[in-house]
């Protein structure tokens, strides 16, 4: 609330000061008096203040908020995605800098004076030149960084590594693992879609029959992990702020990455000291009304916590009954409820 009020106090300020000079202005006018030269220089000081409160609000802004630019860092190659922000924010926040006092200082340096006369200054081949090499050489060294963080989470994945897929839709995520075998069954979406299988998961693959939906994603620390991303519908965008890893999820395009966790939620809750933190997966793509409810948690654990909490899970195609023919699922239920009514016999005797 101070902050607003402080914010409203320089506001009103810097509104006075505007219809003061308009005043003034005005008053000139109806006197007769030609004095633009003295607004001139009024307006070219107003406008050095402004520059000297704008940048110090800036910097002062940087410190104050830079806890919440990104969160701390909790995958391998976090440190090349921070290192290339702040290289890009140094080359960036010095060329912000020179530009906004220079364009400040020459509106207060060459205010309207009597008599004075535009030097006419038609072209500098060595300014020129200089003003081409320079960015040029920076922009580089800025797009060989920002590819060798790219080609390090889109390259190809350890084969020690595990693997999930996540297919966006309107407006959830669909987490498809891998059973104990470790391996995805392939998809067939233009034969396979159904009402229970969203995704098209191709049933006569072998490798599906143990892969499961899982509700949250659960990831191994210290340990590869790639990411395979589907759309059902529109455009959706796989994002895990905290791993610095972000990709769109493209309809009939599969995108992947990978990365390694470093930190577990346990160790990032005592780091952050929040006992309610938690990862998350966001979409960061505007995707629809209901953008906001694409979101799920993730858990960073140990490997052998991982391990139980796969061999934990139930098939998908059990839940679907994808592998078993209607006749052996009719006689199962019937199997089912013959057992029921004799165990409520039995429990009457």
């Amino acid at each position: 609330m101070t902050g607003v009020l402080i914010a409203l106090a320089a506001l009103l300020v810097f509104v006075v000061l505007i219809q003061i000079a308009r005043t003034s202005e005005l008053v000139s006018f109806i006197k007769g008096e030609e004095n633009t030269e003295r607004n001139s220089r009024f307006q070219g000081a107003m406008l050095m203040v402004f520059m000297v409160v704008g940048l110090v609000a800036t910097v002062w802004s940087v410190f104050y908020f830079q806890d919440r630019f990104l969160p701390e860092s909790a995958s391998e190659h976090g440190s090349l995605i921070d290192s290339m922000f702040n290289t890009t924010l140094l080359f960036t926040g010095i060329v912000f800098f020179i530009t906004q006092i220079l364009l400040f200082y020459f509106s207060w340096k060459y205010a309207e004076r009597k008599g004075r006369k535009a030097y006419y200054y038609p072209e500098n081949n060595k300014l020129e030149l200089a003003w081409t090499i320079v960015p040029a050489i920076v922009l580089t060294f800025l797009v060989v960084q920002g590819l060798t963080s790219w080609y390090s989470i889109t390259g190809d994945a350890p084969e020690e590594r595990i693997e999930f897929e996540a297919t966006g839709k309107q407006f959830a995520w669909i987490i498809r693992y891998p059973g104990m075998d470790g391996e995805l069954g392939e998809l067939a979406p233009k034969s396979e879609v159904s009402p229970t299988n969203e995704v098209g998961i191709n049933w006569e693959d072998p490798r599906a029959k143990d892969d499961f939906i899982a509700n949250d994603i659960v990831i191994p620390v210290n340990t590869p992990v790639r990411v395979n991303i589907n759309a059902l519908d529109v455009l959706h965008s796989f994002f895990l702020p905290h791993f610095r890893v972000k990709m769109d999820a493209v309809p009939g395009t599969p995108t992947s990455f990978w990365f390694t966790p470093t930190i577990t939620t346990a160790e990032m809750r005592e780091r952050t000291d929040n006992p309610d933190f938690d990862y998350e997966l966001a979409c960061a793509e505007i995707c629809g009304r209901g953008h906001s409810s694409m979101r799920k948690i993730v858990k960073v654990v140990p490997m052998e916590e991982y391990e139980a909490w796969v061999a934990e899970q139930t098939p998908y195609s059990e839940l679907v009954g994808a592998y078993e023919n209607p006749e052996s699922e009719e006689s199962t239920t019937a199997q089912v409820v013959e057992n029921d009514n004799q165990t409520t016999q039995t429990a009457e005797l």
